[in-house]
């Protein structure tokens, strides 16, 4: 059990979206979003830091009623809502999205590239919305990458050819590129399928949250992150309170200062925001 001093402390509480505060079907509990708005009203702040795209966020955003900037695409870019003021962005060098369309060219890999509203992808590359874990963004087919290579966030690559992306991933790692952060691992929801991001260096949901809590004013002891997957181990290695769904992974479980009772199809988001609510309440 976390110490009611520090969980009255807390000012602001940043949540993963899949497999955390959404259930299987996509949909945020009702007792999560009664509690946000009851937090809310005792000055804690709620956000999200998720690996989707910032206009797959917005929907959930109004649906709480959330009037803070929102962590997407893990870090790459921080955006307010709903005023869509730009706190951060982070987008891959030109050159390193042509070595990486060359790369995918070569060893039959597909490649798409991520923008804030959309992921961009050819007509040599039409099974990527089918096999890519994005969810909630909006897919559009083009005709070239020579137009979208300005303001990528982060090229992505999906295929069942796992040592062939390990081989990319080298090469698209120090010392062979330099500034950017390339992310190996298998799909969450697509048997065989295995993942790689491309991201410019220093992009990550943990900096993000840093970015966040500088922007909000807040203490970093002052702020709450929730999890469940390997893309939220560096929100995990922040300063912030640390918390657990009972269905996340072992190494966030391991990391956490709480691992909740529920699952995030039982709403175990709802089981820490009573805790954080009775502590400002006063009441446990």
């Amino acid at each position: 059990m976390i110490d009611k001093n520090k969980l009255k402390k807390i000012r602001l509480i940043v949540s993963d979206l899949d497999g955390t505060l959404l259930n299987h079907q996509a949909l945020i509990g009702d007792e999560s979003k009664k509690l946000i708005h009851e937090l809310i009203k005792h000055e804690v702040r709620f956000s999200f830091a998720s690996g989707r795209l910032h206009s797959a966020l917005i929907h959930f955003a109004e649906e709480l009623d959330l009037k803070i900037p929102l962590i997407s695409l893990d870090g790459c870019m921080i955006k307010s809502h709903p005023e869509g003021k730009i706190i951060f962005e982070s987008f891959v060098k030109e050159k390193y999205i042509k070595k990486a369309i060359y790369l995918a060219d070569k060893f039959l890999l597909n490649i798409a590239l991520c923008h804030a509203d959309a992921i961009y992808y050819t007509e040599n590359n039409s099974i990527i919305p089918r096999i890519m874990d994005k969810f909630g963004a909006k897919y559009e087919e083009v005709d070239s990458y020579k137009n979208y290579s300005k303001e990528t966030l982060e090229v992505v690559f999906a295929s069942d050819y796992k040592d062939n992306l390990k081989y990319v991933k080298d090469k698209m790692s120090f010392p062979h590129s330099l500034g950017l952060s390339a992310s190996y691992f298998k799909s969450q929801s697509h048997e065989g399928i295995y993942n790689l991001e491309l991201r410019r260096q220093g992009s990550s949901k943990g900096k993000g949250l840093q970015k966040l809590i500088n922007y909000l004013k807040v203490v970093p002891e002052e702020s709450a992150v929730i999890g469940d997957w390997y893309n939220d181990v560096s929100l995990f290695e922040t300063k912030a309170v640390k918390i657990a769904l009972s269905n996340s992974v072992p190494e966030i479980k391991r990391m956490a200062d709480l691992v909740m009772q529920r699952s995030n199809d039982q709403d175990g988001v709802a089981e820490f925001l009573e805790l954080v609510l009775k502590a400002k309440k006063d009441k446990y």
